[in-house]
């Protein structure tokens, strides 16, 4: 098999502003393996940079089998290094995989796509009157809202003014262990549905502290959790994990990461970072294994060059076509 890549400019519908700061573009990468398709985010404050991730693609080397079935003796030969181009790897190679077999990725792993669960539209920090009217312009049942600023609450407040959609809050590990336990009961007055990442990344001591303060509101650690080994340790601190397939690497350890927290007590979100189509539809496939969805990104995205998942609303409708199923917008392949 040969690999090749190339840039991928998304341009954003608007500025997406979190705690870790603000942009108006994502330069991820998109990579080929033969007829299969893989994408990279290249997010700042995961470590990962367009020029990384395609050295490490061009570091690769020829680790490949004659058969695309062998997935595992293929990723166990992938050199350590970047999460997000290993993803990008890992989610072309399964799409060999569907194609040359002749169908979805959910067939194959024997799942039911009509179990996906609603997902959620992600809300970016703002003036809290300009938060809210995006919410009441979208008019969905999910919103995820970024916090982990001054005006937190009112931000909140003034998105459940306009709506009666279910709410998630967003922290990006944006708040210190005493602003979380002091923000948080007053966060539940708007009837709240979680809290993801309150705290810095790495403090698993603060979230069974927070846990222990019986809070009442469910936490999800994100940025915190990478691989299956993460959700392990993070075990009696929360009570679920965000997983996303440019943070464990590829399809094949997410799909580890979701049955260790399973096996352990936790719901799975399953999310993604800014990313076009080809991403999100390949995390769109293990959708039914998962408790909660956060996969918006095609819907944040200006100029995705590609199809795959739509939306009715919030409902996730995965294609049926062999593999990730994706093919460029305007030639269906």
């Amino acid at each position: 098999m040969k690999l090749s890549w190339e840039a991928l400019p998304l341009e954003l519908r608007t500025t997406f502003r979190i705690a870790h700061g603000a942009s108006d573009r994502r330069d991820n990468v998109l990579v080929h393996l033969d007829e299969g398709l893989g994408e990279a985010a290249a997010v700042a404050y995961h470590g990962e940079t367009q020029a990384g991730i395609m050295a490490y693609l061009a570091a690769v080397g020829d680790i490949w089998e004659d058969d695309p079935c062998l997935l595992e003796d293929v990723l166990a030969r992938l050199p350590a290094g970047s999460a997000a181009a290993r993803a990008a790897i890992d989610i072309a190679l399964h799409d060999v995989w569907g194609k040359r077999l002749g169908q979805p990725l959910y067939r194959l792993f024997g799942l039911n796509p009509a179990r996906a669960p609603l997902t959620s539209f992600t809300i970016a920090m703002a003036a809290p009157e300009a938060m809210a009217e995006q919410a009441r312009e979208a008019g969905l049942p999910i919103y995820k809202i970024k916090v982990g600023g001054a005006q937190d609450v009112a931000a909140v407040a003034a998105i459940r003014a306009v709506s009666s959609a279910r709410l998630r809050v967003d922290a990006n590990a944006g708040w210190t262990r005493e602003q979380a336990a002091a923000l948080i009961p007053q966060l539940a007055d708007y009837d709240l549905e979680l809290v993801e990442q309150p705290l810095p990344v790495g403090d698993i001591e603060g979230l069974r502290w927070l846990k222990a303060r019986g809070l009442d509101l469910p936490i999800f650690a994100d940025e915190s959790i990478k691989t299956a080994r993460d959700v392990a340790a993070h075990a009696g601190a929360v009570d679920g994990v965000v997983i996303k397939l440019m943070k464990t690497g590829g399809i094949r350890e997410a799909l580890r990461a979701i049955h260790t927290a399973h096996a352990l007590g936790m719901e799975v979100m399953l999310s993604c970072m800014v990313e076009s189509s080809v991403g999100v539809t390949a995390a769109a496939h293990l959708a039914p294994l998962c408790e909660l969805a956060d996969l918006d990104g095609p819907l944040l995205v200006r100029n995705d060059p590609f199809a795959g998942v739509t939306y009715d609303g919030a409902r996730l409708c995965l294609p049926d076509l062999p593999g990730i199923g994706v093919y460029s917008v305007g030639q269906r392949l």
